[in-house]
């Protein structure tokens, strides 16, 4: 098991107070995602799409690591093989743990994008529609995060890797969304081994090899331990 792709999505990040998004308290309850997160909401309400995100980039800096976090830095680090993380999350959390090997498929929240030249930069704690880009003086900052209708980002690259994986590792995905939701059929078809760690079955769950449920601070560590003893 050299090479260990794992996916994550709002499940790892949780327990640090992080909300989800399609559990049953999860912020799409709570907001109208055609207005907070789709190009065509920040088109009609700017003002209202940037205060949501300011809101969630506070969150997010007031949050820390959990013990999943901390364990696949850990992981990253000892580990024999390489380790790649591929995060749905939009936080910076892994980083924060230690993680080097970290791909944001939906972008950062602590990141900012220009619509008019491509431009990113540190966002700010606030951002304004009427902010100017750094580099061309366009009003057109938006967070740099893919919305619903986007493309995410890295799909070449992390197609690629899923393919060279040996271990495939799912972590607290609700397994609806795509193209995330392809990739465990992807890594299976190119011969990996595959692994669900969820709170409960996801909806591709009858797609991995094994699955194991619990809370994500609990699985992963010990998921980890093992992996590490048996490379010893």
């Amino acid at each position: 098991m050299r090479n260990i792709v794992i996916l994550n999505g709002a499940g790892i990040s949780a327990e640090s107070g992080l909300g989800t998004f399609r559990d049953q308290d999860g912020l799409w309850t709570k907001y109208d995602l055609e207005e907070v997160a789709t190009p065509q909401g920040f088109a009609r309400n700017p003002t209202l799409v940037q205060g949501f995100y300011n809101a969630r980039r506070a969150n997010c800096r007031g949050a820390s690591p959990n013990a999943a976090h901390t364990a696949l830095a850990r992981l990253e680090t000892e580990h024999p093989g390489e380790i790649l993380v591929v995060t749905q999350n939009i936080d910076d959390l892994h980083e924060r743990a230690g993680s080097r090997a970290v791909w944001h498929m939906h972008g950062e929240i602590l990141r900012a994008l220009c619509a008019a030249c491509g431009h990113r930069w540190d966002a700010p704690d606030e951002m304004a529609p009427d902010d100017p880009c750094p580099a061309c003086g366009a009003a057109s900052t938006r967070p740099d995060v893919v919305w619903f209708g986007e493309v995410p980002y890295l799909m070449e690259e992390i197609c690629y890797r899923l393919t060279q994986a040996d271990l495939f590792v799912s972590i607290g995905t609700s397994g609806n969304v795509y193209p995330a939701a392809g990739f465990v059929e992807l890594a299976r078809g190119a011969g990996a081994a595959t692994l669900e760690l969820n709170l409960e079955p996801s909806d591709t769950a009858s797609a991995f090899a094994e699955t194991r449920q619990g809370k994500a601070s609990q699985l992963v560590p010990d998921w980890v331990a093992g992996l590490l003893a048996r490379a010893d």
